[in-house]
């Protein structure tokens, strides 16, 4: 739950500033900073990479007339444009890698590629309605023993009809695991690391770094491996999903495989690029390991996912989050008890009801 803040330039301003949104990476790589509305990120880094059939974009930043003005602004201090973009190649279906992925299709005629799994989410969000969100996510904080208060505020703010529905777009292209992707001229192979969502990719650019830096190559991150962030690991987005699914794991798994990877540097979703990636692995896998065991010393005394959330350690303290990233948290318990039962260390205490859960 972590963040950070910044601001932005858009169009109309002089390009002096307007090339303040572009870092040069070299080797045919820019990274543009386009902004998140009313969050504590501040900007999605979509990365642009020349290819012999044009730019092709690694994200593409959050649906917003200011962010996609910056993406604009950004592609024209590159030396080109949205109409002449080849392709975008998304790590993750969240909003804020997505959401101008449509906009960029219509502006340029390119194509959109994202993981089956991620589609798959894409297209759960263009089928159902909202309230069927809604009704999950409502019956799933009951479940978790969310008081009547938190779910009364859900109520009144969205209402019976729920929260406004989003139609992202539906990619036209699958990014397969282990192949290279369609850049020509380049070496863009795509890793699957699950965790923070089920269908999330990092990048491997399988090129010598322009700076001859020690490593192999270069990796588009997403947000599975950010610095001095700790990417959120909740819970998976389907209504139908019976619980059964371990994304701690899966996350835990992705950062060792990284690990081994070993590349020469990391440009990340968020904040700036960095070397030394296992050394980030190390910090994070030591993280949830941290907290794995404080969740065990506080499971000595049956508690509900609510009350575990209250007592985790967050960034700020539990009366100050809001009651959206609450939500957050609460997912988060969840996904660190899943770990906990999938390895025997934590049960749920059976009969009870909201759920509680103990160590064992």
């Amino acid at each position: 739950m972590a963040g950070y803040s910044g601001r932005y330039t858009e169009t109309g301003e002089p390009m002096a500033q307007v090339t303040a949104l572009v870092t040069e990476q070299g080797g045919g790589v820019r990274s543009i900073r386009v902004p998140i509305p009313n969050s504590p990120l501040g900007y999605t880094l979509v990365h642009v990479v020349d290819t012999d059939r044009g730019p092709v974009l690694i994200d593409a930043g959050w649906d917003d007339p200011a962010s996609w003005d910056a993406l604009v602004a950004g592609l024209a201090a590159c030396g080109t444009s949205v109409a002449e973009v080849y392709g975008a190649v998304i790590t993750h279906h969240h909003p804020d890698h997505h959401g101008l992925s449509d906009k960029v299709r219509e502006a340029s005629g390119g194509w959109i590629a994202m993981h089956a799994a991620d589609i798959d989410i894409v297209r759960r969000a263009r089928q159902f309605p909202p309230d069927r969100w809604f009704t999950h996510m409502t019956a799933k904080l009951t479940a978790a023993g969310a008081p009547e208060e938190h779910v009364g505020f859900l109520r009144a703010q969205y209402g019976r009809g729920g929260p406004v529905g989003l139609s992202p777009a539906l990619p036209d292209r699958e990014v397969v695991p282990g192949e290279l992707l369609d850049l020509p001229g380049r070496r863009l192979r795509a890793i699957w690391t699950p965790g923070h969502t089920p269908g999330h990719v990092c990048l491997h650019l399988e090129e010598e770094h322009p700076a001859q830096l020690p490593g192999h190559g270069r990796l588009f991150s997403g947000d599975h491996l950010l610095p001095g962030i700790t990417p959120h690991v909740g819970l998976y987005e389907d209504p139908d999903d019976p619980g059964t699914a371990d994304p701690l794991g899966d996350f835990l798994d992705s950062l060792e495989r990284i690990g081994r990877l070993s590349p020469a540097e990391v440009l990340p979703a968020h904040r700036h690029t960095f070397a030394n990636a296992p050394a980030r692995v190390r910090e994070l896998l030591t993280h949830h390991e941290d907290r794995l065991r404080d969740l065990l010393a506080l499971l000595t005394t049956p508690l509900t996912l609510w009350q575990l959330a209250e007592r985790m350690e967050w960034n700020r303290p539990w009366d100050q989050i809001p009651y959206q990233s609450r939500n957050i948290a609460v997912a988060e318990a969840e996904a660190h008890v899943r770990r906990l039962v999938k390895l025997g260390r934590a049960e749920g205490v059976a009969g009870s009801e909201p759920g509680v859960f103990v160590a064992v």
